[in-house]
């Protein structure tokens, strides 16, 4: 029996096991937001990626273009530029801070369309959720 503890201690004193066992600890940490940002996603249908808040809508491109644009105007946001064509769409605005809103439209299906919302360089999570919130009230 010695001989069996002596070996399950000298295992649990090797580099290799601390190493593994740091890079699952880091990996765990590290892909926390992503675990929980997915949870969310599978209840809320939205996903906070890397500073934009993404999810999607089961309405047509041009409805989704339409009600983006009226949700900027009526935030009293500027629009900077407003580009469309038959499969995707971008709307950058400005807020009176002079942060930058970018709102991307693809067509995934014919009724369904992907949108990621970015407020400022790193994201704005709270911002991000009031105007999906006003594109949503248009719809």
């Amino acid at each position: 029996m010695n001989t069996s503890r002596s070996a399950s201690r000298s295992l649990a004193f090797q580099p290799r096991v601390w190493l593994a066992v740091l890079a699952l600890g880091v990996g765990t940490l590290l892909s926390g937001c992503v675990a929980v940002a997915a949870a969310g996603a599978a209840t809320a249908g939205v996903v906070w990626v890397r500073g934009a808040l993404e999810t999607h809508h089961e309405r047509d491109l041009a409805r989704v273009h339409r009600a983006t644009q009226a949700a900027l105007k009526e935030l009293e946001f500027a629009i900077i530029t407003d580009r469309k064509s038959a499969i995707d769409a971008e709307v950058v605005a400005r807020t009176a801070l002079d942060k930058k809103v970018t709102v991307t439209l693809k067509q995934v299906t014919p009724n369904t369309t992907k949108m990621s919302i970015r407020v400022g360089l790193m994201g704005d999570e709270a911002m991000s959720n009031l105007i999906l919130a006003r594109i949503r009230e248009k719809l």
